[in-house]
């Protein structure tokens, strides 16, 4: 199935995992170009010129997570693993760049609080359990370090990079 999914892109093939993080980028750019509307009016709008705090860190975090998925599929196209593995590996971290820029999207649009770290831990007005944040964080740095570390020693161990290195 894998083998199937290549792209050809001018010549080149290009593995699955890095055909889904440039779309990924494509797609996060353009949340990110969104938001920074959304942002602009609100801060056109408010007296002291400055948007819902989750607004302006969606925006940015959309725009950064865009470039980070280009590393992603630079790392998954000299990967030597499987591109199973390796689609897996993209995969994960990208689930929980789009679950955080939702998450902050949402904070803004129902008006929550200014930092989700801050007890009363709460998701717009709605109370949130501490452990269900702590569940969500942890997993998150296990799936986008443990993702994005998979990639890079798949990239590290290719022969061309080998090469390079005493």
């Amino acid at each position: 199935m894998f083998e199937v999914a290549r792209q050809t892109l001018q010549g080149y093939l290009l593995p699955p995992a890095s055909v889904l993080c440039i779309a990924c980028a494509g797609l996060l750019l353009m949340i990110g170009l969104l938001t920074g509307v959304w942002k602009f009016a609100q801060m056109w709008r408010n007296h002291r010129g400055l948007a819902h705090p989750y607004v302006d860190i969606a925006h940015r975090a959309a725009l950064m997570y865009s470039f980070a998925c280009v590393v992603m599929a630079a790392l998954a196209a000299f990967s030597v693993w499987s591109a199973r593995v390796n689609f897996i590996a993209a995969l994960l971290p990208l689930i929980y760049f789009f679950a955080a820029v939702f998450s902050y999207m949402l904070q803004g649009l129902l008006s929550g609080p200014d930092n989700q770290m801050r007890q009363p831990h709460r998701f717009g007005q709605f109370p949130m359990p501490r452990a269900l944040l702590g569940l969500f964080m942890g997993s998150l740095i296990v799936a986008e370090i443990g993702g994005i570390a998979v990639l890079l020693v798949g990239f590290l161990k290719h022969p061309m990079v080998g090469n390079l290195m005493p």
